[in-house]
């Protein structure tokens, strides 16, 4: 009876040994794998990508609830295109975002920049002010290195959350070469847009984001993005600007004119700003009593739409005294407006940093 048993049992012996071999060489291979892929740092900011609430439900949660490990930890396939490494900058909602917290946010990403086993950056955020803490990144980081911003329309407890698709395809985005040298990205709902003309476009829609007359530069399907344009606008290391953790930005407030707008909110204002954005009516318009008060202020001015697309025609301007925002809406001018300030108050100066940026 014994001697019946052997050929089975050596049988077995040869096909476990088989099986052994195969998985010691898939645990090798997936080793190569991982030692090979790109790695992508992760700036978490807090926002609705990593909110929290009853489930199923797209409001009433709580923006910033998860931690960014476990945010990393929630999207699946991440480990497969690039190792992540991640910090976590803040956890609020975005319409709580600072200038100190993107003073703070750039000069980490220059810091970390300098980093060569460092190939790209991810930063998760809010959507409510994205656009403008993506387009601050765009002038103040000195890297060529891929940097895109995300976030989601909808909370990660929330019935078809976006979340974990965005932060994949900004990750794969931010891992791959071909985003390099384009300035800061925004990556959402598989289209790739320059920061210089991402917009929130939508309270509620996953496509919430639009790329204004430029449109999309790119799109993204899976973990490969293909590109089709790029911003012409100086960015990056090209820029002028340069911020410290410590710098304080003046202040810069958007004022929005509407029929019988009061005139004495300029005064006001401008008694507590470094500089006004005037979020005009049409190509930049406003009443004669808002242009009154306009033309007697003695801190910079600069001319955008409420619409959000178009250009305000330098030579149409309605004040003299006042600078063209061109393309940029109000929120952005904004944006822009702070950082010249810290470099120059002359009129002409503004007009050539608006042309520039």
């Amino acid at each position: 009876m014994a001697e019946t048993t052997k050929g089975p049992a050596k049988a077995a012996n040869a096909a476990g040994a088989v099986k052994t071999a195969k998985t010691a060489k898939a645990v090798k291979d997936v080793k190569a794998l991982k030692k090979d892929l790109p790695t992508v740092m992760v700036l978490t900011t807090g926002g609705t990508i990593a909110g929290k609430g009853e489930a199923g439900k797209s409001t009433g949660y709580k923006p910033g609830a998860i931690s960014g490990a476990d945010l990393i930890a929630s999207v699946p396939g991440l480990e497969k295109i690039a190792k992540i490494r991640t910090k976590e900058v803040c956890s609020v909602n975005s319409d709580d975002i600072t200038s100190k917290i993107w003073t703070d946010l750039a000069s980490r990403i220059n810091d970390l920049t300098k980093d060569r086993d460092i190939d790209g950056f991810v930063v998760a955020h809010g959507t409510d002010t994205l656009d403008e803490t993506a387009y601050f990144l765009n002038l103040t980081v000195k890297t060529e290195k891929p940097v895109v911003v995300t976030g989601a329309m909808r909370p990660a407890t929330s019935c078809s959350a976006d979340g974990a698709m965005n932060l994949y395809q900004a990750v794969a985005t931010a891992a791959g070469k071909e985003a390099a040298g384009r300035g800061v990205l925004v990556v959402f709902s598989d289209r790739i847009f320059a920061a210089r003309h991402a917009v929130k476009a939508s309270t509620y829609l996953v496509t919430g984001f639009e790329g204004g007359d430029m449109g999309a530069i790119g799109l993204i399907r899976d973990d490969v993005p293909y590109f089709y344009g790029t911003s012409e606008k100086r960015h990056t290391v090209s820029s002028e600007f340069a911020v410290k953790k410590a710098d304080k930005l003046p202040l810069v407030s958007v004022i929005y004119f509407n029929v019988d707008a009061d005139p004495e909110l300029l005064k006001f204002a401008a008694a507590r700003s470094d500089g006004l954005v005037i979020a005009g009516a049409g190509g930049g318009e406003f009443s004669k009593k808002f242009a009154r008060v306009i033309e007697r202020l003695e801190i910079p001015v600069v001319v955008s739409s409420r619409i959000g697309r178009g250009i305000i025609v330098p030579h149409a301007l309605l004040c003299k005294n006042t600078v063209s925002a061109l393309d940029l809406p109000p929120q952005k001018a904004a944006v822009l407006l702070r950082l010249a300030l810290m470099k120059t108050k002359e009129r002409s100066e503004l007009v050539r940093i608006f042309s520039e940026y």
